[in-house]
């Protein structure tokens, strides 16, 4: 079959007049940056802790977790989620770690499905590894999460087990089930597509996401595993992606991406479809929409910044009272998607790696 590359990423220009003014952050209309993206997703690490122990993401033994007591309270998450919808924000997803994990996740979900957006109230979903599925998603559900993404990067026990270092093949499956058997729709899957560990069953898991009612995501490998031993070189790269998905499937690509990170594709002609997340070699930064709040309470305007705004400290300051607080969280947010960068860097001279791995940001 034919090779099929990725569309061109958009880019854009810095304009002065979204800049914030520094004015009431509650009334200086939407979370615009400089160069005019409107900011309308949070993603919300709820902890750091994980489960697995993916080779692509964290060490085996030596993880230095945060302290609990540094953690964001479900309370404190609420209410950061709270001056963020008065901004604009309209949807949250759960990140970690392995946000299932704990304990309090299903009222995080109630607490936070009741807020009110200006599209009405909040849309949540969760990435999870998928674990601990099977006894929770009723709950989840009826919480109020409305999307599931699982990551899964491969249909092989024996490469999971080598994989994530732990024998739990059939709970991830399991996992996957229980979500498609919940109704939430759409239903997810992300991988890491790796040179020399999954790139031969890259098909098998279109496959197994089409027999799951679940669209397929492959996601460039990108410098933010714990170890940085990160090498370009030996990324798997979305043109090579594409090229091992078209010898089994004829892929047709789709308009209307949006500020969706997955460039997706129509399998076969059919209503289904694989999405590709080119960070690396076809960044979309010139759409992003998104802000991140890790587990303990710093807000980061990109995924690689290297600079984050402090929020736990308003958060437990005592001599504040609660519209104060969020008159203060919304500053805080505003000033940080103010001076937002156009793009991740990764391809300039002088790009250094976050010093937190994917596990402490939150995806």
């Amino acid at each position: 079959m034919s090779r099929i590359l990725l569309p061109t990423p958009t880019v854009k220009q810095s304009r002065s007049d979204v800049v914030w003014d520094g004015s009431d952050p509650f009334s200086a209309g939407p979370l615009t940056d400089r160069f005019g993206r409107v900011h309308r997703d949070l993603r919300i690490s709820v902890t750091d802790r994980c489960s697995l122990r993916c080779t692509y993401c964290m060490p085996a033994e030596g993880v230095a977790w945060l302290p609990k007591a540094d953690m964001l309270t479900i309370d404190e998450i609420v209410e950061v989620a709270r001056a963020a919808c008065r901004l604009g924000i309209t949807q949250v997803r759960l990140t970690g770690g392995e946000p299932l994990i704990r304990p309090d996740i299903v009222d995080i979900v109630e607490r936070l499905s009741h807020l009110p957006t200006d599209t009405g109230t909040l849309r949540l979903s969760v990435t999870t590894n998928g674990l601990m599925l099977p006894g929770l998603i009723d709950d989840l559900k009826n919480a109020g999460l409305e999307r599931i993404n699982i990551s899964l990067d491969t249909v092989n026990a024996g490469t999971y087990q080598k994989l994530t270092r732990r024998d739990r093949f059939a709970r991830a499956v399991a996992g996957v089930e229980a979500a498609r058997d919940s109704g939430l729709r759409p239903l997810k899957i992300n991988a890491v597509a790796m040179r020399g560990v999954n790139d031969k069953e890259l098909s098998d898991l279109v496959s197994f996401a089409i027999d799951h009612d679940a669209q397929m995501r492959f996601i460039e490998q990108m410098p933010l595993d714990g170890g940085h031993t990160w090498n370009r070189q030996k990324m798997l790269t979305a043109d090579e992606i594409l090229q091992e998905l078209s010898t089994r499937f004829d892929l047709e690509p789709l308009d209307g991406r949006g500020s969706s990170p997955a460039q997706l594709y129509r399998i076969d002609g059919s209503d289904h479809t694989v999405g590709v997340i080119a960070s690396v070699t076809r960044p979309f930064c010139g759409d992003c929409d998104r802000v991140r709040l890790t587990a303990d309470g710093q807000l980061r305007n990109c995924l690689f910044a290297r600079k984050e705004q402090d929020l736990r400290t308003i958060l437990r300051d005592g001599e504040l009272d609660e519209n104060d607080r969020q008159m203060a969280i919304a500053r805080v947010l505003r000033g940080a998607v103010a001076v937002k960068k156009p793009g991740h860097g990764i391809d300039e001279p002088g790009f250094i790696q976050p010093d937190r791995p994917m596990s402490a940001i939150g995806g």
